[in-house]
């Protein structure tokens, strides 16, 4: 009977998944595959808006079920504490993907205002707010601009497009995480922690430990591990990573541009896996220094290249339309003056940079910034970002996540 009720569970959860999000591609790819047989099929779609957040919802009521199943925790019988625990706002439409062993027993524990907490948290909605509307609503604009008429424009101003989506889909993202982290610290409740700096990575392995962490680790511990991980053969270690990458990659959304951003991360991390350095860069990068060596600014920039390279065919329309842009960037124009220069934009990504170095080795980048500085001085930092929320602000733009 308990493995009926969980299958049922796991049947339910992703069959309103499938149907909501997959329904549609699933139909309209076998009538396009058809059509290349001569066959003439017009699918039934579902003409419905797309539940907000729908995967990462699916995916926390996922891992309570599969916790019990699996006796690593109790039927929650308090229906309030477990009505908090599915439907807490702050994370219920990005993230993160909160395991019921972590955050039900903080909504249990009995809770007192903390001032030290709610500054804390504070701060981190107000970095949160600086990446989410100054610098990924400010790439999108330009973002949005090059990809959307990418045959227009010359290989410098693509590869400029590249690295302002590169920049808007990590501020856009982490901004999210930050502010929702932060909110909940205004309850007393810490939640996974999502980014960890992942720009700065030395490899695809450690990018993808300090990338969207709690997708990371849930594909990890009810997805990888129980295929076998890398315990089995070589076989074994290659056919669990191209499972987990494309899965996580069709998590995204359901497009075949984002199976190849999950194949060609899959590709990015194989030698790491067959040559079993996959844990090497398990420290903080420079730790203790303000510059890193050359061999380590080297990695990043080699790793950050190769994540900017996927992304492009996270970002584009359809397979042709990301390798039209990548044919375009390696042309005679590359070494031509981009027809797209910024300048406002620019120097607020190298300023946000500059902080997020500086912060590497803190849970968010000012979560100690300025702290050896005169009091008067640090509260004239955070009225300054303040400042620049509201005057340098981009276009108004929606989580991009909210459409997984």
């Amino acid at each position: 009977m308990k493995k009926f009720w969980f299958w049922l569970s796991i049947a339910i959860n992703l069959g309103f998944l499938g149907i909501f999000k997959y329904y549609n591609f699933f139909a309209e790819s076998f009538a396009q595959a058809a059509s290349e047989l001569g066959l003439q099929i017009n699918p039934w779609t579902l003409k419905v808006i797309l539940p907000v957040g729908i995967s990462f919802y699916t995916f926390h009521g996922l891992s309570y079920v599969i916790d019990i199943y699996k006796d690593r925790i109790k039927p929650e019988k308090n229906f309030i504490d477990y009505s908090v625990f599915v439907s807490f706002f702050p994370l219920l439409v990005a993230g993160p993907i909160e395991r019921a062993t972590h955050l039900l027993p903080q909504i249990q524990t009995k809770r007192t205002f903390n001032y030290t907490k709610v500054i804390d948290g504070l701060r981190q909605i107000l970095w949160g707010l600086f990446k989410k509307v100054v610098i990924a609503d400010g790439c999108a604009h330009y973002a949005n601009q090059i990809f959307n008429n990418s045959a227009d424009y010359s290989g410098s101003t693509l590869v400029l497009g590249a690295l302002f989506f590169t920049f808007q889909i990590y501020c856009d993202f982490s901004g999210y995480s930050d502010i929702a982290l932060g909110t909940a610290r205004l309850f007393g409740i810490e939640l996974l922690k999502n980014f960890a700096f992942p720009y700065f990575s030395r490899d695809i392995a450690e990018f993808w430990r300090r990338w969207h962490i709690s997708l990371s680790s849930w594909f990890r511990d009810y997805l990888y591990i129980p295929l076998g991980g890398s315990k089995g053969g070589t076989w074994m270690k290659i056919r669990n990573t191209f499972i987990i990458f494309l899965v996580s990659g069709f998590w995204h959304g359901a497009n075949w541009t984002f199976l190849a951003w999950g194949f060609l991360n899959a590709l990015f991390i194989m030698p790491s896996i067959l040559f079993k350095t996959n844990r090497r860069n398990l420290d903080i990068v420079a730790q203790g220094k303000n510059i890193p060596t050359i061999k380590e600014l080297s990695s990043m920039i080699i790793t950050f290249s190769l994540t900017v390279f996927a992304w492009i065919f996270f970002r584009a329309e359809s397979i042709k339309h990301a390798l039209d842009y990548i044919s375009n960037i390696f042309s005679k124009s590359l070494f031509s003056k981009p027809e797209i220069f910024p300048t406002t934009p620019i120097l607020l990504i190298i300023f946000f940079i500059a902080i997020e170095w500086k912060g590497r080795e803190e849970q968010y980048a000012i979560a100690r910034f300025g702290f050896s500085w005169p009091k008067p001085l640090r509260h004239a930092f955070y009225y300054c970002i303040i400042l620049i929320i509201f005057t340098l602000a981009g276009s108004n733009q929606q989580f991009i996540y909210f459409q997984f």
